[in-house]
């Protein structure tokens, strides 16, 4: 009996790989790259540039405090080298730990039929599928869009823009103008209602302050027009600058067009076991649509391994915690089981923790903001600014996910200092 997983993203690598250890047998279609979207495109380019704008930002606070002086020559050509030598030493991993399971993986464009699925002109039949191919980014219906860059053609930039114009103001969006700006672009990022929505106002308000380099944020803003290099909004104002899509993602859908139901958005329908409306395909990852994060999509992946395999498994989609990448991280997450509770809420700065020492003596270390049920003693939501706060935040919504209260914190210690965060947001908590 033969499993085939298309797509090799989060979703489909780790559900295939799941399979693979439970003693299925298991090939994996993939149309490009292995590992999808995140190594290749999105996430772990996005971390790459990151790292190196953080570097920049650390840099010139020490050029700034007088112990040292340094120039930094930046090469964005040799960043991109670097980035795709490290892609591909990850993708002969990726496969390797599929293969390692007895997985076979193929290389091509699929197209499902009835049993069976077709690639390189060959018929594969199958006995149960798994549908993980993704998603891509959303191109607006504006005139003169096809001169608009996505998070796709990062690598493909020869160099560091004079002036970017980004379109969008969520995640991907933040994190971009974070990078280039810091990398000494020009950035104007062009809202068409809230920059930063996912965040609380005063975490919001923290980041643009302390947080972003200088950029200009044009919030309640769309764009009418865009050039090679010039965008115009509906404000008849003309900006210079290469336009830049973070407008949100389309499910790579077509493939199951006919074949299994879809809902309103062209995402694929599943149900709580990441089941189809045909009882032998499973679908997940970003083509099912809900939570576009690559922690999610494992777990999506691995449900539904596990479910075909015959183990019934669900995913909890509870307390997802998620982060955006800046110079300084800022994570996030809400507890939705707790309803219309009365809550409270207490603030308080960043503390000393890891790569915040050098940010004390300008007054940036953080900030968290906790809305908590106190009558029960859990959080219901976090929104945490800080160097430590990926892992501070991943903590908590632990919690958060397992229904604990703080007291049963109160053994918790910590690592001097990767999370003294975490104990003293406990701490104020207890007060």
């Amino acid at each position: 009996m033969t499993n085939i997983v298309i797509g090799s993203g989060p979703a489909g690598r780790l559900g295939s790989y799941e399979l693979g250890k439970l003693g299925e047998d298991v090939i994996l279609i993939e149309k490009n790259h292995i590992a999808g979207t995140c190594l290749n495109e999105g996430c772990m380019v996005i971390c790459a540039l990151s790292d190196i704008s953080k570097f920049i930002d650390s840099n010139n606070r020490f050029n700034d405090y007088g112990f040292i002086k340094s120039q930094i020559d930046v090469s964005y050509e040799k960043i991109v080298a670097k980035i795709t030598e490290t892609q591909e030493k990850l993708r002969k991993l990726n496969q390797i730990e599929n293969e390692s399971v007895g997985n076979k993986v193929i290389y091509g464009e699929a197209k499902i039929n009835e049993d069976s699925v077709e690639v390189n002109n060959e018929s594969l039949e199958y006995d149960k599928l798994m549908i993980a191919t993704g998603a891509r980014p959303h191109i607006p219906d504006i005139k003169g869009s096809e001169y608009g860059l996505t998070n796709k053609d990062i690598l493909k930039i020869d160099e560091i823009p004079d002036k970017l114009n980004i379109i969008g103001g969520g995640i991907i969006a933040c994190e971009v103008a974070n990078i280039f700006a810091t990398l000494g672009s020009e950035v104007n990022v062009i809202v068409r209602s809230e920059f930063l929505k996912e965040l609380d106002s005063d975490t919001k308000d923290y980041v643009i302050k302390h947080v972003l380099p200088d950029m200009n944020i044009l919030e309640n803003t769309d764009v009418e027009e865009c050039g090679k290099n010039k965008v115009i909004t509906t404000n008849g104002d003309e900006l210079e600058g290469i336009p830049f899509f973070a407008t949100g993602r389309v499910p790579n859908s077509e493939i199951a067009e006919g074949f299994v139901d879809l809902n309103p958005d062209n995402t694929i329908k599943v149900n709580e076991f990441m089941q189809t409306s045909r009882d032998n395909v499973y679908a997940a990852g970003d083509v099912t649509g809900g939570w576009q994060l690559t922690p999610v999509a494992r777990m999506e992946g691995i449900c539904a391994a596990r479910n075909i395999a015959g183990y019934l498994n669900k995913v909890s989609y509870n307390s997802i915690p998620q982060t955006i990448s800046l110079n300084t991280e800022v994570s996030f997450a809400e507890n939705e089981k707790i309803g219309d509770v009365e809550t409270e809420t207490i603030a308080i700065p960043g503390i000393a923790g890891p790569g915040a020492f050098w940010k004390i003596l300008s007054g940036n270390t953080g900030y968290s903001k906790i809305e908590f049920d106190k009558q029960n003693n859990k959080i219901k939501k976090i929104n945490s600014i800080s160097p430590s706060s990926t892992s501070d935040v991943a903590y908590l919504s632990y919690l958060m996910r397992i229904d604990s209260p703080l007291d049963e914190y109160s053994n918790f210690l910590e690592i001097h200092p990767s999370t003294d965060t975490n104990y003293k947001i406990i701490k104020n908590l207890w007060l």
